[in-house]
């Protein structure tokens, strides 16, 4: 078993590992927990346990294979793999376009330092603004736009609150990982009069790959998040966003019909993650390995 395999089995059998461990704590608290909630001086301290709060792993998972509505052939499995898919589109087109972004915004601060004094710290602060209250601003703006006589579509506005929190991290890893080039590389390739762009492309980015890859874990994270909030907020139907919605008004009669779109939420998440990481093991196959004396 190479390296790779190795790496790779062992990350899926602690991710195995950390799942059992939260079914495990989640049905021991409802065990011991108190199915009222607790309360410590009038603030309530620990949720309620009883199967209206927290209902049975198995009884949400029981749920996918379930009718939707009553009377409906319908699965709830294959709706929320249809939102959930429709999400994934947005989020790709929010995760491409924040890249673009984020890679772009850190060439530009690498290569003039005075550029990246007076803009990092609005960046910075661009990351404190409420999502779910800038999503109807950029819905309502987007709707009122029309470039080159295209209209804004409304779906387009999930995909650039998607593009907003994903930009940030990318910017950050990428602008570490292009001033981490070693500064004796940097002179020898001056030193041959190489070009600001020749020491870019051949020096500087795959000097920031190992920086670049964790930050674009974390922004295609992030463009799923953008896009699910921008879809509870601005009501976009279609997506998992609207369907956690819907799911959350029949809580009191079906709890765990809501937790089925919230476990395809977090598995688009992962899903995501999971794109990164493959094409991890891609750029870096080649590389050479360090070694220790």
């Amino acid at each position: 078993m190479n390296r790779f395999a190795r790496r790779a089995a062992y990350r899926t059998s602690m991710f195995v590992l950390s799942i059992v461990l939260v079914v495990a704590l989640w049905e021991m608290y409802k065990v011991v927990g108190p199915q009222d909630g607790g309360k410590l001086f009038g603030a309530g301290v620990l949720p309620r346990s009883n199967d209206t709060a927290m209902p049975h792993v198995w009884t949400m998972l029981s749920r996918y294979g379930r009718p939707e509505v009553r009377g409906s052939d319908k699965r709830v499995w294959v709706v929320v793999l249809e939102g959930a898919w429709f999400s994934f589109r947005l989020s790709i087109v929010g995760f491409l376009l924040g890249s673009s972004i984020g890679v772009g915004l850190s060439i530009l601060m690498s290569r003039f330092r005075i550029v990246e004094r007076g803009l990092l710290p609005y960046l910075v602060v661009s990351q404190t603004v409420p999502l779910i209250a800038l999503a109807p601003l950029v819905a309502l703006w987007g709707g009122k736009l029309s470039i080159f006589g295209i209209e804004w579509p409304r779906w387009f506005s999930a995909a650039v609150l998607g593009a907003f929190l994903s930009f940030f991290p990318i910017t950050v890893g990428t602008l570490r990982g292009l001033a981490s080039a070693p500064a004796a590389a940097v002179e020898l390739m001056e030193s041959y009069a190489a070009s600001w762009k020749q020491i870019l492309l051949k020096l500087r980015f795959p000097s920031a790959i190992p920086y670049m890859i964790p930050a674009f874990k974390l922004g295609a994270s992030g463009s799923v998040v953008g896009v699910v909030v921008a879809e509870i907020s601005t009501g976009l139907k279609g997506g998992i966003g609207r369907l956690i919605i819907e799911y959350a008004r029949e809580a009191t009669a079906d709890p765990a019909k809501v937790f089925t779109a919230v476990f395809g939420a977090a598995a688009l998440g992962l899903t995501m993650a999971g794109v990164i990481a493959i094409s991890d093991v891609y750029l870096m196959r080649n590389r050479p390995k360090e070694t220790t004396s």
